[in-house]
């Protein structure tokens, strides 16, 4: 990938034996750049991966029109009975996300920790 530092991957196990993959990416993302994670996505999607989360706290600029793929592949994974959550948007990023139309569509965390804990949560019993 252009200036996608190859999606440096994180695996965490959680307590049900469910993934958790994270995504990083890192430097300046144009659309053609977009368009290869979603694929990324689409082919995790594919294997069985439920739970994703794409961290974008190295990313120092992204082009607005790879979002609204971004949020097409959420629902796909939604669909499927899992998410894709967004960690490390600062708030230049946050603003092209919101501009792009996705300000609720995902849910977004500081840290790529903070979401993949999210997932557990999600799965937690309540007492």
């Amino acid at each position: 990938m252009n200036q996608v530092s190859e999606a440096r991957r994180a695996f965490t196990a959680v307590a049900s034996g469910d993934r958790v993959e994270t995504l990083m990416l890192e430097g300046e993302l144009g659309e053609q750049d977009l368009a290869r994670v979603c694929e990324e996505l689409t082919q995790r999607l594919q294997r069985g991966m439920r739970q994703m989360v794409v961290d974008f706290s190295e990313v120092g600029h992204l082009d607005y029109r790879g979002v609204r793929p971004l949020m097409a592949r959420s629902e796909a994974f939604r669909r499927a009975g899992g998410d894709i959550k967004l960690s490390g948007l600062s708030p230049y990023i946050s603003a092209i996300f919101r501009a792009a139309g996705a300000h609720d569509r995902f849910e977004v965390y500081p840290h790529m920790n903070d979401a993949r804990a999210a997932f557990a949560l999600m799965r937690a019993p309540f007492v």
